[in-house]
């Protein structure tokens, strides 16, 4: 019992630390081409759509706050807003890339595809521009503008000054990459996704030793470290030792097989949760061959994880139409794969 208990909190200690150097990767990219997405997509509504899309599939929060921040500046429109929702997973998206790449892709396509179809019908309907009306005191999720990710003036001053923060970074990058390396942590063989975690976190170690100070103490330590770390931790942790007293305890597999309809009810409840956490139980049950693909893509397609809370906020109007929408297109998508077994 103490071996396995131990060799799940290995697991999650891998996947935490791949998902946390995911977050980083796409937090450095976020505020470096930041500024350069709404100018020409307002023009066109069918463009908004597709631009949507391409925010929803970026792992992580940051494309839907984005998007959510674009609607309240009524920049795009209700068709776009539902798109990024749709095409959307959240944090977990992070969670499939580590564990379930070849399935994260799939998922990443497919409700690609069903946001742009989704938001391109909605646009066919839907003539008002957004649902709600905001005060001039909206959201601000802009990000720093005045941060510069690389400047080359500074990096070698940096590499001489090693700030407290850089320095436990540092080290912990180069920890990693060891027992990455050398297999002490993850897989032993040097297959495709051993590369892919390798340089993954080899790109990580480059980002924090590059960046200035500011970017490690309000991106990498305030958002991705304090916001993110312990919760992914403790839901993976949760969501391994659930589905190990579920596989040892309950032929669920079966239950499941009989069941579909209510899993695909459940499945479609949870994902209204605007929270990242719960729907990891959706990817460690399908790692284990106990539900679906068809089930994983339906939750895949209703929850946001924590984008939508902005808008809920801001709107709840807005909020529970764009879900009422996700609702009925996972429906439609769940009943449709399970004809054809998926």
């Amino acid at each position: 019992m103490q071996n396995t208990y131990f060799n799940i909190l290995q697991q999650t200690i891998l996947i935490t630390s791949f998902v946390m150097v995911m977050m980083m990767v796409i937090e450095y990219a976020t505020v470096l081409t930041n500024g350069k997405w709404s100018i020409p997509i307002k023009k066109s509504k069918w463009l908004q759509v597709i631009f949507a899309a391409l925010l929803g599939i970026i792992p992580g929060c940051l494309g839907t706050f984005t998007a959510v921040s674009l609607y309240s500046h009524k920049i795009i429109n209700f068709a776009a807003l539902v798109t990024v929702m749709i095409a959307t997973s959240g944090d977990e998206a992070f969670i499939m890339f580590s564990m379930i790449p070849k399935t994260a892709l799939i998922i990443s396509l497919s409700i690609f595809v069903i946001a742009i179809l989704t938001g391109f019908i909605i646009n066919l309907f839907n003539k008002n521009k957004t649902l709600m009306v905001l005060s001039e005191n909206h959201l601000n999720f802009k990000h720093d503008n005045n941060c510069v990710c690389f400047d080359k003036n500074t990096i070698i001053r940096q590499l001489f000054n090693f700030s407290s923060l850089r320095f436990f970074f540092s080290i912990g990058g180069l920890l990693f990459l060891f027992l990455l390396g050398f297999g002490i942590k993850g897989p032993y063989e040097w297959d495709w996704e051993k590369s892919i975690y390798f340089i993954a976190s080899f790109i990580g170690f480059l980002i924090v030793i590059t960046v200035p100070d500011h970017f490690l103490e309000e991106h990498i330590w305030k958002h991705v470290i304090k916001r993110h770390l312990l919760k992914i931790f403790l839901w993976i942790f949760g969501a391994l030792i659930f589905i190990h007293f579920l596989e040892n305890f309950l032929d669920i597999e079966a239950w499941i097989k009989n069941n579909y309809f209510l899993i695909l009810i459940i499945a479609v409840l949870i994902g209204i949760i605007p929270e990242s956490g719960p729907h990891i139980v959706f990817i460690s049950l399908f790692i284990s061959h106990t539900i679906p693909f068809s089930i994983l893509l339906v939750n895949s397609i209703v929850q946001d994880g924590h984008g939508a809370i902005p808008l809920l906020a801001e709107s709840r109007k807005s909020f529970f139409a764009m879900k009422g929408v996700n609702i009925i297109v996972a429906l439609i998508v769940g009943i449709v794969l399970n004809l054809f077994k998926l």
